[in-house]
């Protein structure tokens, strides 16, 4: 189970940080991502982590203001949204790859199994 929080409304160019808690697998042995969909569109890729915390991967759009991490000990994964943009404006959902232990920097949608409700972003002009 995945379980997303710290989502709300904020101004342009403001910061969020996201939290999703995991339980049910060994949370460590996973890669993470999170993914966003905003009114009218395809849920896209937002960002991915390595079971190890390394392999990080980011969508050009978000390249170089968000930040993904995770704590292993919490079973917890995080995003880290700065200068946040009214184009950011979505329902963020974080995701768990479907194999333990995946060393491939994958973006799509289908190799994550086990997804949370999302939580709502809301950037204003």
């Amino acid at each position: 189970q995945l379980v997303e929080s710290g989502g709300g409304l904020v101004q342009a160019g403001g910061s969020l940080r996201l939290s999703c808690a995991a339980s049910g697998r060994i949370f460590s042995d996973y890669a993470m991502g999170w993914f966003r969909q905003a009114p009218g569109k395809a849920r896209e890729f937002v960002a991915r982590i390595g079971w190890n915390g390394g392999s990080t991967y980011y969508a050009d759009s978000v390249q170089g203001r968000f930040t993904i991490s995770r704590d292993n000990a919490k079973n917890t994964v995080y995003l880290q949204m700065n200068s946040l943009k009214p184009e950011d404006t979505a329902v963020y959902f974080c995701a768990m790859h479907r194999f333990a232990f995946s060393l491939v920097p994958t973006s799509t949608q289908a190799d994550f199994g086990s997804w949370g409700q999302g939580t709502q972003v809301t950037v204003s002009s």
